[in-house]
């Protein structure tokens, strides 16, 4: 029988899903901005992130409303716990996203130093693995969540492959070591983002199956084979 205040729970879901929404635009904006070298794309996402910052107080508050006031149940107080930590990764995404801009602003006053390839990718991944584990939280499917986690190594090594390639460009030209330093800052808050995805997948596992997957021995070594593969 459905409890008479499921509504509730409801509202946090999709204030989550809202909040993962603009979380996901900010990066896409960002990287935008990154590529077209524009500064009033990246002011805007540099002040849409206080949006993020205010909708994660919102779903913090809703919470311990919740928990204060309904004695909620082992799946309802899943859910709450889940919410509240994944409200915390997209917050930190939407940060991630603020950084980029900052930078891509930095960038926009000097020639481009390479092709923008291999960021845009890793962005595009990093932006799916958020999708795919935000429809994992409406979805219960704990085998996608599964496979988010498992796309963070894709990320993780054109990270180390764009490292190794700035570094050269840093050692070979010593007048390109700012702009290099730059776009190593961005590849490393793409990074980041991928990490909070895969943080929102571990909780969306926890959230359908009570499991916490976060340290897995099966999982880091299916990563670490994907990895050498």
């Amino acid at each position: 029988m459905k409890r008479f205040f499921d509504n509730e729970l409801e509202a946090f879901r999709s204030h989550l899903i809202l909040m993962g929404e603009k979380a996901i635009d900010q990066v896409r904006l960002s990287l935008r901005a990154l590529v077209e070298a524009n500064i009033s794309l990246a002011d805007q996402v540099i002040a849409g992130d206080d949006e993020l910052d205010q909708l994660e107080v919102k779903m913090d508050d809703e919470a311990i409303q919740y928990m204060n006031l309904r004695s909620p149940i082992a799946t309802e107080l899943r859910l709450i716990i889940v919410g509240m930590k994944a409200s915390h990764d997209l917050e930190r995404v939407g940060d991630e996203a603020s950084n980029i801009a900052k930078r891509a602003v930095k960038l926009a006053a000097e020639p481009q130093l390479k092709p923008y390839v291999d960021i845009p990718r890793m962005a595009e991944i990093a932006i799916e693995m958020l999708r795919e584990a935000l429809d994992c939280f409406l979805s219960g499917d704990p085998e996608r969540a599964v496979a988010v986690i498992r796309r963070d190594e894709e990320v993780d090594q054109l990270n180390k492959q764009l490292y190794r390639e700035l570094s050269s460009f840093m050692i070979e030209r010593p007048g390109t070591i700012s702009r290099a330093l730059e776009l190593m800052f961005i590849s490393k808050s793409i990074e980041r983002i991928a990490d909070h995805a895969t943080n929102i997948a571990e909780e969306m596992v926890f959230l359908s199956q009570a499991r916490d997957i976060r340290h897995v021995e099966e999982l880091k070594k299916a990563k670490a084979d994907q990895a050498k593969a």
